[in-house]
């Protein structure tokens, strides 16, 4: 689970070029090398059924457009969401690593590095087509004593900017993950709140995999007895059981970094030792009860604000999320809720209850 989705800061920069340039926090070189990067996806895109009726196409690629087309249609008719333009179309790319995303933190508390950005406001990450142009900006961030995590990533969301086409990137995982990447990106376009990186992310984890769970285990050809719906809920109760683990780890190291007697060295050496609890935790408790996903790429890494900020943006009271959903009956009725909440400047977290 190390290669993650994100909504791109500046990706919409063809049409934000100008606007974006006169904000220092968004560099014009910056937005330049994503426009260009963005127009040769968009540049590159081709209709979705043509790619599927052209001869050439393997049989994989076919199969797997063809759940793709269908998973969008489930997204808009069943579940509500606003899909614009987006998934209708195929980019492949050259290589299989769409970005980078570059994420900073500070070293003795839970807060991210953060940058501004016209449209989706402060997010704690940026995204790179350039590896040599990201290593650069996390070196300079290592230099300042930031915690920092470079990552690749497969997909994201412009936010209805432009009408996203399905990226290549995406076909080599199963069709479970690829249906939960496609609604968890359209889940992005139909509700976005600016500021709330952590809201946003977790609410598309939920709607992602929990849709996925009821396209395939409600889908004509599908049911509640096929291999890939009981996949899809396997990997759902796993992304309960990881969020419940990962907001404990959250929140022993919150302890830790608010414990105002202690100085900065000695909270590094104390989350040291929570680290390695929780390590242990994982091992004997966690690993064992997951089903389908097994997160140990994240288990590998060095204690890590920068990781562990990562993971809690994507993996936040999920099983709150869980919860609304068995209160609400459907995911369509679960997203209807926050929707009706985020009017008017409305608390994203509001239907969950609560902190």
């Amino acid at each position: 689970m190390t290669r993650r989705r994100f909504a791109l800061g500046c990706l919409g920069a063809l049409a934000l070029l100008v606007v974006a340039t006169s904000f220092t926090a968004c560099s014009p070189v910056y937005v330049i090398r994503a426009g260009i990067a963005e127009a040769k996806i968009l540049a590159a895109r081709r209709p979705i059924a043509d790619v599927i009726l052209d001869p050439a196409t393997d049989q994989r690629t076919r199969d797997m457009l063809t759940f793709a087309r269908e998973a969008r249609t489930f997204a808009v008719e069943d579940l509500g969401l606003n899909a614009g333009d987006s998934y209708t179309s195929f980019t492949r790319l050259e290589s299989d690593t769409l970005a980078l995303v570059l994420s900073a933190a500070y070293p003795d508390r839970l807060q991210s590095r953060t940058w501004w950005f016209p449209i989706v406001g402060r997010v704690p990450y940026r995204g790179y087509f350039d590896y040599d142009a990201a290593r650069r900006e996390q070196a300079k961030l290592d230099d300042d004593g930031f915690d920092t995590l470079l990552r690749p990533t497969g997909a994201f969301s412009t936010l209805g900017w432009f009408a996203d086409p399905l990226l290549s990137t995406l076909l080599r995982s199963d069709e479970i993950e690829l249906v939960e990447t496609l609604i968890h990106e359209l889940s992005h376009n139909h509700l976005f709140v600016p500021g709330q990186v952590r809201f946003n992310e977790s609410f598309a984890t939920f709607v992602g995999r929990a849709g996925a769970v009821e396209f395939f285990c409600g889908r004509e050809g599908g049911g509640p007895d096929t291999l890939r719906c009981l996949r899809a809920e396997a990997r759902w109760r796993d992304v309960q059981t990881w969020s419940g683990f990962m907001d404990g780890t959250i929140d022993a190291l919150q302890a830790v970094y608010s414990d105002t007697t202690l100085a900065a060295d000695d909270k590094l050496a104390r989350r040291e030792a929570v680290w390695l609890e929780q390590r242990a935790l994982f091992e004997s408790e966690i690993a064992p009860a997951l089903e389908s996903l097994r997160f140990g790429s994240f288990m590998a890494e060095p204690l890590n604000n920068a990781v562990l900020l990562g993971q809690m943006r994507y993996y936040h009271r999920i099983p709150d999320f869980a919860s609304l959903l068995e209160r609400e009956g459907s995911v369509r009725a679960s997203v209807a809720r926050f929707v009706e909440a985020t009017r008017d400047g409305g608390d994203p977290w509001g239907p969950l209850g609560g902190s």
